[in-house]
């Protein structure tokens, strides 16, 4: 590996001299770069264009060689006792080093031939600085010649590199001020604190017929400076809530108000479902405390805030067999729910397992027109 950093130490010093021309076999939109060494050798480097390669002029030539020639070494050996032949080791040296011109984040995979194997290679190492640049170096000697192979940005043919360079986007989305997410909400449904109307009946909800789905779209703005754990989350998210009743029994409107109870009209038929659905646009607003681990990775989270609400349409659905023919009745209205909603929120997180729950501070139906009770919905959170 010392060859590696002899020719790539070289390279640098001599780029503007190295003369370019494009591979008749590779990708059109990558340049390719071809070095002529005093000893005859010769390097190639394929990148995404020249500007990328002079980006590196930033780093110290001499600390960025030793930098790496350390941590190359940390990942042989460790690739060396290790039982896999592939091993994986991320450094950063911008935090080892404070106020020093090094890459924020260099990621070392390491790939070790088995004894068996037919391949004259003896090893493989793939390189990623920062979030920039990715270096693929084969060292191989094959009749007594060595060869080096250096790949600057993409490499079709590096899976490592393309992941890294996936999670730095990733990271740098993550690492904005402000930035948009879509999640889903899955839960269950119940109304607490209910009283009984005159005329109603006492009920109870099926817990896993009530359920609960919200489609988020929230903005995360993050409070402070780059790191700072503190954030607020808003944005629009469409709920969906179910109420199935237990037994025989039916939401049913009578003049102006809403009961629970069996169908006059057919009080002996056995429904099979029997519920009240209702869609609602929300507008949340909830602080959260976003802390992450040493490697930058999520690790627990915690929010709490409101929300506001506004109905946009119900409907009522029963499920039945009449004569061996399974029947589905639905009626839209609105059943005397409230309009406009309002509530407290909160949720909890350990790495990418989110809980949620919401409770409706105003009643679910409008003020001695229906059961008197508020809506308390809880469940997962699906990241996306």
């Amino acid at each position: 590996m010392k060859r590696f950093f002899a020719l790539l130490a070289f390279l640098l010093l001599t780029l503007t001299t190295a003369s370019t021309a494009r591979a008749a076999g590779h990708p059109s939109n990558d340049d390719t770069i071809l070095v002529k060494l005093p000893n005859q050798a010769t390097m190639t480097l394929y990148v995404k264009d020249k500007a990328q390669l002079r980006q590196m002029r930033q780093y110290k030539l001499d600390s960025l060689i030793v930098l790496l020639d350390a941590y190359i070494t940390q990942a042989e050996a460790a690739g060396k006792n290790s039982k896999s032949e592939q091993v994986t080791l991320e450094f950063y040296p911008a935090k080892e080093q404070p106020g020093k011109q090094v890459p924020e984040q260099i990621r070392i995979t390491v790939r070790n031939q088995g004894p068996g194997s037919k391949t004259k290679s003896a090893d493989h190492v793939d390189v990623t600085l920062g979030r920039v640049f990715g270096v693929t170096v084969d060292e191989s000697t094959d009749g007594g010649n060595d060869h080096v192979s250096v790949r600057v940005g993409t490499s079709p043919t590096s899976d490592s590199i393309r992941n890294a360079q996936r999670k730095a986007r990733q990271e740098e989305r993550h690492n904005r001020a402000v930035h948009s997410n879509f999640n889903i909400d899955l839960g269950l449904n119940t109304l607490v604190n209910r009283e009984t109307p005159v005329g109603g009946q006492d009920f109870d909800l099926r817990p896993i017929g009530s359920r609960y789905l919200s489609l988020n779209w929230h903005y995360d703005i993050r409070v402070g400076k780059k790191g700072s754990p503190l954030h607020l989350l808003t944005g629009p998210e469409l709920a969906f809530n179910n109420y199935m009743l237990d037994k025989n029994l039916q939401f049913i409107e009578s003049g102006n108000r809403t009961v629970v109870a069996l169908d006059a009209t057919n009080p002996d038929r056995e429904l099979q479902k029997s519920k009240l659905a209702v869609s609602t646009i929300n507008l949340p607003l909830m602080a959260v405390l976003d802390f992450k681990n040493k490697k930058g990775r999520d690790a627990f989270r915690i929010g709490a805030g409101g929300f506001v609400g506004y109905r946009l349409g119900s409907h009522t659905k029963i499920k039945y067999e009449d004569n061996g023919n399974t029947k589905k009745d639905k009626d839209r209205g609105s059943y005397n729910l409230a309009d406009f909603q309002y509530g407290l929120q909160g949720t909890i997180g350990i790495r990418g397992l989110d809980l949620f729950a919401k409770y409706n501070l105003n009643e679910t139906f409008k003020n001695n027109r229906g059961p008197q009770a508020q809506t308390l919905s809880f469940g997962v959170s699906l990241l996306q």
